[in-house]
């Protein structure tokens, strides 16, 4: 067996190991867990390593499933090889994060079964050569997000997310952990069915769920001339958007905050959210190989995958503009972090969609992955540090922060760093990634994404500027004797990632050619090229970009550092600025809509069919019409059929017997004479019928 495999199976090895120690210790379950992902994490560097040095591509499988021709195994290509780096990593790093931060906590091998499976389901994902196998680790991470996310199922409202009481349209606007485990299992599960949708349309169109088979494309004139090629396209991603919590599927990860803050880390920053965004990358120089063979087989075939493309840039454009708005005057310290998550995936959708219109499969490829790793990193160190102000100050709101700077210098400058390179300021990793998104947007005459995105960047600065400066600095509003540090095992991760964000950022220029070199043994990849959209020259725009974000976030720095003041407060007295502030606070109203809309309009829908169908129909059908129609059928049997039936069978029968039996006694005289008549009479009939049966000669 190829070793390699350890890269997703060690994880699986580990979640059941924690189960056999169930009774052990927390330290052996934790070494049991960290060192099986660390295992993964080895195994997939080792695969990685042949595959950039040896420009090689590394497959191992098994035949698992004959009849859809589905192997299993391990799949290393310039980008799987590169994203189970950015996976196991992190996750070892987040792992070791957890020694410290859940020692105490309730429900540890509960914890370290569903990370260690989630770890294992995302390696898998990444991992697979096939779109079945593939989604077997993808609802793998839906399942385990579902107990990580609900891991305090208690739902004490220290653990809560929103503000307890608060409502909007009349819906509440906090939520438990075990209610957000079930809106992100929900949420998920519907992007879901249009995925199973679209692999089964793509096995009946490829006759096969091997990437190997998909990439060439020939599926597409198929699907084209069926008309349903745009339709397949829209249900074979519905998957990833709600994954990537893309509009209108976001709501999912804001409550998802409800879960431990190091499996935010983990959902948020490396895994569950960035598997939406790894089968875009996947999928992009498929799609450029399918517009291709469209091109010459079916008119018009091309510019369809094109406006596919350039939906999926507008959504993704939307989605980083929304929910960067909503950071901006939210209060809770993950939260800001959670709309900045969901905000930097539709960087990566944008960059995605964009790049493949420009710049064909690779620069898809490119421009997504680079923005997705730095994200991983910064993001990472962003949700780690807050973990620790969290459990410093016990309190989730940034307005208990404040002042931390002096306890907590290496939380403070490992969040710092993370938060530049988000805010997109070089020399930092996020600065080149992000730019290249916004520029190839422009390149592309992307307008209205491309727009969006550029406002974004301001926002994005702005909103991290608050988040920092009102927790490490200003007055001090904690309600704590003495908030620390925590111990090494927590802040070393996140300095590792903050200082990682800092140092590939200067080496960047030097490693991004090596990194695109690397996606260019990706499956697909060697496709002809395709223009599906103008590559335009977009002048000014990196320079614009940090502008304005360089001065939204000292402009943030001052208001909120220097002048102190309060927003909020001079908001609420403007009835516009504090609708305003309601509707961002409030997240667009999308929550309540959702309410409004479908729990409270599949209840209405329920008591009205309940009220006109169920009791009307149903119930009157049941309980009356056929009752009723029963009770006539037995009258009219009993009056028409049974009566003449009851008669003859007890009446005139019996007569009937009755006179045979009274004739049968009259000839019981008790006379010698007349029973020698009686035999005589008969033997002569017995005679007769026999001559007659068998002819008698006279």
């Amino acid at each position: 067996m190829e070793p390699l495999i350890l890269a997703w199976l060690a994880p699986y090895l580990g979640t059941l190991l924690v189960m056999l120690l169930k009774d052990r210790g927390w330290k052996a379950k934790s070494a049991v867990a960290i060192l099986s992902i660390l295992t993964a994490a080895l195994a997939a560097t080792a695969a990685a390593w042949r595959v950039v040095e040896a420009g090689e591509t590394i497959r191992w499988a098994v035949e698992w499933v004959p009849s859809l021709s589905v192997d299993i195994g391990v799949y290393f290509d310039g980008l799987s090889s590169l994203m189970a780096l950015v996976v196991s990593w992190l996750s070892f790093l987040i792992a070791v994060y957890s020694y410290e931060y859940m020692e105490h906590e309730e429900g540890q091998t509960r914890y370290w079964i569903f990370f260690t499976f989630f770890v294992g389901s995302m390696m898998l994902l990444v991992l697979s050569d096939n779109l079945l196998t593939m989604f077997i680790g993808w609802e793998g991470t839906g399942l385990a997000s579902y107990s990580l996310i609900g891991h305090w199922f208690s739902d004490e409202e220290e653990h809560w997310v929103g503000d307890p009481g608060r409502k909007a349209l009349g819906k509440q606007m906090w939520f438990e952990p075990s209610h957000s485990g079930l809106r992100a299992l929900v949420f998920t599960r519907l992007g879901d069915v249009g995925l199973i949708v679209g692999i089964a349309t793509l096995h009946i169109a490829a006759g096969s769920t091997m990437f190997a088979a998909i990439a060439g494309g020939k599926w597409a004139p198929l699907l084209a001339r069926s008309g349903v090629l745009l339709f397949f396209l829209w249900m074979l991603f519905l998957g990833a958007m709600a994954k990537s919590a893309q509009f209108p599927f976001h709501e999912w990860l804001v409550t998802a905050m409800t879960g431990p803050t190091s499996v935010s880390a983990l959902i948020h920053a490396a895994t569950m959210v960035k598997a939406g965004v790894y089968f875009f990358l996947r999928f992009a120089p498929f799609l450029v190989a399918a517009a291709y063979v469209l091109q010459g087989a079916v008119p018009g075939g091309a510019h369809t995958v094109a406006a596919f493309l350039q939906w999926m840039a507008l959504i993704g454009g939307f989605t980083a503009f929304m929910l960067a708005t909503m950071a901006l005057v939210s209060r809770e310290l993950k939260l800001i972090l959670a709309f900045s998550t969901a905000s930097q995936l539709g960087y990566m959708f944008l960059g995605a969609a964009a790049g493949t219109l420009v710049e064909g499969g690779l620069g898809g490829m490119y421009t997504g992955f680079a923005h997705l790793a730095s994200h991983a990193i910064f993001k990472a160190t962003l949700f780690l540090a807050a973990g620790a102000v969290i459990h410093a100050v016990h309190s989730r709101f940034i307005d208990d922060m404040g002042g931390l700077w002096e306890k907590m210098k290496i939380t403070a400058t490992s969040f710092i760093l993370a938060s530049l390179s988000l805010a997109g300021l070089p020399p930092f990793m996020g600065y080149w990634t992000k730019d290249e998104i916004i520029h190839i947007s422009f390149q592309g005459a992307l307008w209205v994404p491309a727009i969006l995105s550029w406002v974004t960047a301001g926002l994005t600065a702005a909103y991290i500027a608050r988040a920092f400066t009102r927790v490490f600095f200003g007055d001090k509003h904690w309600h704590v004797k003495e908030p620390h540090e925590p111990g090494p095992y927590m802040w070393a991760p996140y300095l590792t990632l903050g200082s990682l964000s800092l140092l590939l950022g200067i080496a960047w220029p030097l490693i991004a050619p090596t990194v695109e070199e690397t996606l260019k043994h990706s499956m697909g990849v060697a496709a002809l090229e395709v223009t599906l959209a103008p590559h335009l020259e977009a002048p000014l725009v990196p320079e614009s970009t940090l502008l304005l974000a360089l001065t939204a976030l000292l402009a943030t720095i001052y208001i909120y550092g220097v002048k102190r003041a309060d927003l909020y407060a001079a908001a609420v007295k403007s009835r516009a600025w504090a609708a305003l502030h309601a509707f961002l606070y409030d997240r667009w109203y999308v929550n309540s809509i959702y309410y409004w809309v479908f729990v409270d309009g599949t209840k209405a829908l329920a008591t009205l069919l309940k009220k006109y169908f169920d009791q009307l129909v149903i119930d009157n059908f049941y309980h009356k019409a056929l009752p009723a129609a029963t009770l006539w059928a037995v009258n009219f049997t009993a009056n028409v059929l049974e009566k003449d039936w009851d008669a003859l069978l007890h009446k005139h029968l019996v007569d009937a017997f009755k006179k045979a039996w009274r004739a049968f006694r009259s000839l019981q005289t008790g006379q010698l004479s007349d029973y020698i008549a009686y035999m005589w009479i008969g033997i002569s009939l017995v005679v007769l019928l026999l001559c007659l049966v068998m002819g008698c000669k006279p």
